[in-house]
């Protein structure tokens, strides 16, 4: 049967999200490999994308490590430089699948203010039909909970559903509930996958 909806992760599918290498960038990578020692920054991600606060947490941690405290907050103070550069191809397919009436949804691992915050930042974030964000609803991938709360809402079988994650984990545990899902590692290859599920056209997909 014909897929009702594709779901995509947003980092390192949308946008790039490889913290480590805007550090490295920004204080070079001795300083940057320390830094990360010293502060579980993405301990700190975490508890903003399970529904912490945004700003405040970022900055509560910056003040328990006064030695790191510039390097810390620039985890919001330039978040969006964390969250580059956009990854064009990806956002064609996503308009491209839209274009032809396909439902697209997003489902993150995103703090409920950062992604607010993001949204006329990467205003492709406002295109996706339904959003499905960790910090709102409680829960982050891959626990088994959050592709639950999917189903239960969209109301669309789980092997109607196509998800693309950059993270293994993530994958398994859609795959787990019976989803349709893609590892991506590159937009070319999951363009050729929505050919191959018969959504776009090989000219659509930009192949």
């Amino acid at each position: 049967m014909r897929v009702e909806a594709v779901i995509f992760d947003i980092g390192n599918v949308l946008t790039r999200w490889q913290p480590e290498a805007f550090y490295d960038r920004v204080i070079g990578p001795d300083r940057r490999r320390a830094l990360f020692e010293a502060v579980d920054l993405h301990k700190m991600n975490d508890d903003i994308d399970a529904g912490a606060l945004f700003s405040e947490t970022i900055y509560a941690w910056a003040d328990r490590h006064p030695e790191w405290r510039d390097e810390v907050g620039m985890w919001y103070d330039r978040w969006i430089e964390l969250a580059s550069p956009r990854i064009e191809g990806s956002i064609a397919l996503l308009r491209a699948l839209r274009a032809k009436g396909v439902a697209c949804f997003a489902l993150t691992n995103f703090g409920r203010a950062s992604f607010e915050e993001a949204m006329p930042k990467l205003e492709f974030l406002a295109e996706f039909d339904r959003h499905y964000v960790s910090g709102r609803m409680g829960v982050i991938k891959p626990d088994p909970r959050i592709y639950q709360m999917v189903e239960d809402d969209c109301g669309i079988a789980p092997d109607l559903l196509l998800f693309t994650d950059d993270r293994a984990d993530n994958i398994a545990a859609a795959s787990a509930r019976g989803w349709r899902t893609h590892h991506f590692d590159g937009w070319q290859p999951w363009a050729q996958r929505l050919v191959d599920e018969g959504l776009l056209t090989k000219e659509e997909a930009g192949l």
